[in-house]
């Protein structure tokens, strides 16, 4: 059983035991009886009407004005606030002017402040305390506010802050639980993101060793003394070096082929990674890798730049240019200008 529905079964049980103490006049003077047992019908008809409103409704219900939070429709308020002011007046009308501080009259004001504290804890604090004050005026013009206080509206003033207070409370828990749950959330997600970024920094960093681990063995041992053959393969070494730091996303086997080809054919190519590829999908890094691959398989020209771009509809931007010398000047012609699509 759940704690809701113990907590009804207990709101239940206990409403009926005020209400049955009603009954319960033995030699008090009543004097309209027709009224009393039309009164405390009502008054457990409207008072568990509000106990159990919404009980059946799923947790996948949809929120609305009248479900949000386990909360009650106007409509459930408004009648527990006219029984909050019909039931006491109907029933110190009923009883006798000598028997109006009697148990079997009385109930009423604990009565009523059980139903305040059932629309208190059913999300209506406005309609709870106005029918709170609403019944204890009512009662205190018939019995006096001194024998009302001691009677039980006290308690019954106590009951209803008491649920206000403890539903604030449970409301800052739960506020505090889900921004508990964000920064959970948060910090996994920042854990995962450093732990992907420290594997993608060990790979770049054996795949750097693997590319220029041997001619650099090769030029210590020498002493730097490196034949033609060496020197260009120690040239191709520091392009796929600098390929795998400043490139990796647009890198896969066969741009490195690619790139190493164009460089044997004497291209100075240089990739810079300058972002606006992080929210790509894998697929689409794929077809532009292979875009770029072909690109660079017919590209001719002295020199290449190949630049990803932040821009919301171009990926990478090629620009080939020829001139003299190995530095670029404002005089190198653009043989060559190319961009990639974000989209496939």
């Amino acid at each position: 059983m759940s704690v809701r529905a113990i907590v009804s079964v207990l709101a239940v049980a206990f409403t009926a035991y005020l209400a049955a103490r009603g009954f319960w006049w033995g030699t008090g003077d009543v004097d309209h009886p027709v009224v009393i047992y039309l009164a405390l019908p009502l008054y457990l008809v409207v008072t568990w009407l509000t106990v159990f409103w919404g009980v059946g409704k799923t947790a996948a219900a949809p929120a609305t004005a009248s479900n949000r939070k386990g909360g009650l429709p106007m409509w459930v308020c408004a009648l527990a606030l006219a029984v909050a002011v019909l039931v006491p007046n109907a029933i110190l009308f009923a009883v006798a002017p000598g028997s109006r501080t009697q148990p079997f009259a009385t109930w009423v004001i604990g009565g009523v402040g059980a139903l305040m504290t059932i629309i208190m804890v059913r999300r209506g604090p406005w309609f709870a305390w106005a029918g709170l004050i609403l019944a204890g005026v009512s009662i205190s013009l018939w019995i006096g506010l001194l024998p009302a206080l001691a009677l039980g509206l006290v308690g019954s003033i106590v009951w209803v802050a008491a649920a206000q207070l403890l539903m604030f409370a449970l409301d800052n828990a739960a506020r505090d639980t889900v921004r508990l749950a964000e920064l959970q959330q948060a910090a996994s997600a920042w854990q995962a993101s450093q732990s992907g970024r420290q594997r993608e920094r060990r790979v770049q960093v054996q795949r750097a060793l693997q590319a220029a681990g041997p001619i650099l063995g090769r030029t210590i041992e020498t002493g730097g003394n490196l034949r033609p053959a060496e020197r260009l393969e120690a040239r191709l070494a520091e392009g796929r070096l600098r390929d795998e730091l400043r490139g990796p996303r647009l890198l896969d086997d066969v741009v490195r082929e690619q790139l190493e080809a164009a460089r044997r054919r004497g291209i100075a190519v240089t990739m810079l990674d300058e972002g606006g590829l992080e929210d790509l999908a894998e697929p689409e890094l794929a077809a532009i890798r292979a875009e770029l691959a072909e690109i660079l398989r017919s590209a001719s020209s002295t020199r290449l730049i190949i630049r990803t771009s932040p821009h919301e509809e171009v990926a990478v931007t090629i620009v080939g240019r020829s001139g003299e010398g190995d530095r670029l000047s404002d005089e190198d012609s653009v043989e060559l200008w190319r961009e990639i699509s974000r989209t496939h």
